[in-house]
């Protein structure tokens, strides 16, 4: 599969994930899914992104990896390692990758991700990006000046239902512009990953990873 052509303007777009290893990714998933079972699925929802992100414009793809890369990752990307601290210390670093330009930052638990979702970003005049999450937090995002991120991450208490609402408001407190993606659900618990699943474009690997695990209860 061939990304899209770089074009002028497009964004840097950074994927931070962790490797989809069985008892450290998706442990929420745990019951009912066993943590290989966890893992078949986050593997499945993280290549999902990839894929979709080759196929949207970029002058560069980022994969900010905690772990090592295996055949999920597709060809087209550089692959750094994630920064040490909490999550926000690590997505203000994924940021300090980025050269000059706009640059975007998603995670691995939206599988359901399309490359249409992303056209926006770096050519509709906003300085920042927001995706927020359904559960309170944000699947997405972004910055026309990488270099302002961290001054505008770092401290904010990540993985609660008010983390969304926290960075918001850090960057309209900024006096940024602020292009609103749409609101997307995290696959955390198994109600999200059949609610994701059930809304997946056509050939998702997701979904169908899911509909193989739910076969195989019968």
């Amino acid at each position: 599969m061939n990304p899209r052509p770089t074009t002028a303007g497009s964004p840097t777009l950074l994927v931070i994930a962790k490797e989809p290893v069985p008892g450290r990714v998706k442990t929420r998933l745990t019951p009912p899914y066993t943590p290989q079972e966890a893992a078949v699925l986050a593997e499945a929802a993280l290549t999902d992104t990839l894929h979709a992100v080759l196929r949207a414009p970029a002058r560069r793809r980022v994969l900010v990896l905690d772990g090592t890369p295996g055949r999920w990752l597709p060809p087209g990307y550089e692959v750094a390692p994630q920064g040490s601290g909490g999550l926000d210390e690590r997505i203000a670093a994924a940021f300090e990758l980025c050269d000059d330009g706009p640059a975007l930052l998603v995670g691995m638990d939206t599988p359901q991700l399309t490359p249409d979702l992303l056209a926006q970003v770096g050519r509709d005049g906003h300085d920042a990006w927001f995706g927020p999450a359904a559960d309170g937090g944000f699947w997405a995002l972004g910055f026309a000046e990488p270099a302002r991120a961290g001054a505008l991450v770092r401290g904010v208490t990540m993985s609660t239902d008010r983390t969304g609402a926290v960075q918001r408001r850090r960057l309209v407190d900024a006096g940024l512009s602020i292009g609103r993606l749409p609101t997307l659900r995290d696959v955390d618990t198994a109600a999200d990953a059949a609610s994701v699943a059930a809304c997946c474009p056509p050939r998702s690997r997701f979904a169908a990873a899911m509909a193989s695990l739910a076969q195989a209860v019968r």
